[in-house]
């Protein structure tokens, strides 16, 4: 991906070396939890979505700007915890603050092209722990997304973790991650988190799970649709593709079971197959239209 040079945003919280909980447990895939309530993402009412943004005509080459004022840079002050060697621990940081300011890109020209604000996600970089507004998390739940604070948290040493027990290298893999996060904000933002958080109280297990999956693989969507427009600007290189959808397969349910325990349990999937999670994934790509994200009418 090319990102050296562009835009980093100004909306990362840098806790990195506060001393907060411990470092070194590894991290559980897969990612996109979303805490304070349980449950990932929500379910959009894609029929309501739809007529929100798309009832006048979105152009898609009014989505996206060069970005090129404005916004901060990535500095980092504090002892190092991750044990990540400095020039490599700023470059991560640097790499992922470049990426959220191209979803910001993305997501405020859509809201923009409907007249409605896009209040830009923070994303927290921390080590081992964090306290966030959903309450305190370590590491080894992977990224997620709070709702009531609106942030992003990322160890990453995820992104390590990622490519070498999960064999879902390379620097689009990564940006997958964050948009899919991002992608559990549009939703939060668009009402459909506290839909499901609400709905799920009263389903069985079983229920809830199948719910969120569809739920993760509408973020995983969204997370396509950013990549189908960073394609558009010339951002991506030889791979990249690949490299995203071989994230999503080593992170599918089905994947992930198989490695860590030797079988699948089906009803117990609340993220999606690895073959569902690369569909919805390159489905947004592809088309780069919200209405093709309509992961709750699929027959899946």
């Amino acid at each position: 991906m090319r990102w050296r040079g562009r835009r980093q945003s100004s909306n990362i919280d840098d806790r990195r070396g506060r001393g907060f909980g411990g470092g070194g447990r590894r991290m559980r895939i897969p990612m996109g939890s979303v805490r304070g309530g349980g449950g990932i993402g929500g379910i959009v009412v894609l029929a309501v979505f739809a007529l929100i943004l798309w009832a006048v005509g979105i152009n898609p080459m009014v989505l996206f700007s060069d970005g090129g004022a404005g916004g901060g840079s990535i500095t980092q002050t504090q002892a190092p915890t991750d044990g990540l060697a400095p020039d490599r621990r700023d470059e991560h940081a640097q790499f992922i603050a470049t990426v959220l300011a191209e979803t910001e890109d993305t997501w405020n020209g859509i809201m923009e092209a409907e007249g409605a604000d896009y209040p830009e996600p923070t994303l927290v970089l921390f080590d081992g722990a964090v306290e966030s507004a959903c309450g305190q998390a370590s590491a080894a739940v992977g990224p997620f997304y709070c709702p009531s604070d609106q942030h992003v948290y990322i160890d990453l040493r995820f992104f390590d973790e990622l490519a070498s027990r999960f064999d879902a290298a390379g620097d689009f893999a990564q940006a997958y991650v964050v948009a899919h996060e991002v992608g559990h904000h549009v939703q939060n933002l668009i009402g459909v988190l506290p839909q499901f958080n609400e709905m799920r109280q009263g389903m069985s297990e079983a229920e809830a799970n199948a719910l969120s999956v569809r739920v993760e693989l509408q973020a995983d969507c969204f997370a396509g649709i950013w990549g189908h427009f960073t394609e558009e600007r010339g951002l991506l290189e030889a791979g990249d593709l690949q490299e995203a959808l071989n994230a999503a397969t080593q992170i599918g349910d089905d994947t992930l079971q198989r490695r860590t325990q030797g079988y699948i349990v089906p009803e117990s999937f609340n993220h999606g197959s690895s073959e569902q999670r690369r569909e919805w994934f390159q489905r947004g790509f592809e088309t780069g239209r919200l209405q093709d994200c309509d992961t709750f009418s699929a027959n899946l």
